[in-house]
């Protein structure tokens, strides 16, 4: 007899794990049948815009892992699965954007997280409110069965690329040591996540990256997502690199309109100061 699949809550889930991206991870990986809570856990760290600098909605950012999570487990070939997490990471964006009209979480919070005051006035209105005017608690309540079918039609559909496909986020995670699953769980955040543009997606994988071998290294222990040491030596290595910088097409000046131009440009050395100074920061 079949096993019929629980369904998640995602307002619960939000609220039990406390980071958009930690929650859309988990609701992506439930739906696929993937349990991965340290990589999740890892992910706390891109909620509030990457390391609460405002840019993409942390959910973009954990439904792009458990996009890769599940490419990785669908495809043998690690290109075919690197190019798949690209596209459908992709679809991803397009379908929240439909959804918000943006992909900033700055935007759709109206909150400054770095700002304290605002911090806790934000969450003292949620908690009070009881979440019901939460934009963000209601924005993944929205979107989750959206989301879910965006990665499920993309990951069925057929991909035309050459051969190799090469992802700059998958790159740095190789080079920092991970195993090629952590490598292609990250794939999609290849150009500012699908090739939007958008903060650096090299940049979100380090942080990434950096977190799960912290959480491995302290699995009763739970990261500070408002100032933790290991994520802001991430960022200062990338300020350095890139003149503070964080937005892709402005870092690249240019957009990446295929996943081949992608690749191309990082096989052609495209990225490759700030790859490497990631990858050792």
């Amino acid at each position: 007899m079949e096993t019929v699949k629980k369904k998640l809550n995602p307002r619960k889930t939000f609220w039990k794990y406390g980071a958009c991206s930690h929650a859309m991870y988990h609701l992506l990986n439930h739906e696929f049948g993937n349990e991965k809570p340290q990589e999740e856990k890892a992910s706390d760290m891109l909620a509030g815009g990457i390391a609460q600098k405002g840019h993409q909605c942390g959910m973009l950012w954990g439904g792009s892992l458990a996009i890769g999570t599940e490419a990785y487990r669908k495809y043998e070939n690690k290109n075919m699965a690197i190019a798949s997490a690209i596209n459908v990471s992709k679809q991803l964006v397009d379908s929240f954007y439909k959804r918000t009209k943006t992909v900033n979480c700055k935007d759709i919070s109206r909150v400054d997280w770095e700002n304290k005051f605002q911090l806790i006035i934000y969450m003292l209105k949620t908690i009070a409110q009881g979440f019901v005017f939460s934009p963000c608690f209601n924005l993944i309540v929205k979107w989750t069965p959206e989301a879910i079918q965006a990665a499920n039609d993309g990951l069925n559909e057929h991909i035309n690329f050459n051969q190799p496909c090469i992802s700059c986020s998958t790159e740095v995670v190789k080079i920092m040591g991970g195993t090629e699953e952590e490598s292609i769980m990250v794939a999609g955040f290849a150009g500012g996540i699908g090739l939007s543009g958008n903060a650096c997606g090299a940049l979100g994988a380090a942080i990434w990256y950096k977190m799960l071998e912290w959480t491995k290294n302290n699995p009763d222990k739970s990261a500070s997502m408002f100032n933790n040491p290991d994520a802001n030596k991430v960022l200062r290595t990338f300020y350095t690199q890139t003149d503070s910088e964080m937005l892709c097409h402005k870092i690249c000046n240019r957009s990446f309109s295929t996943i081949d131009e992608h690749s191309d440009y990082i096989k052609s050395g495209g990225c490759s100061k700030i790859i490497e100074a990631l990858s050792k920061s």
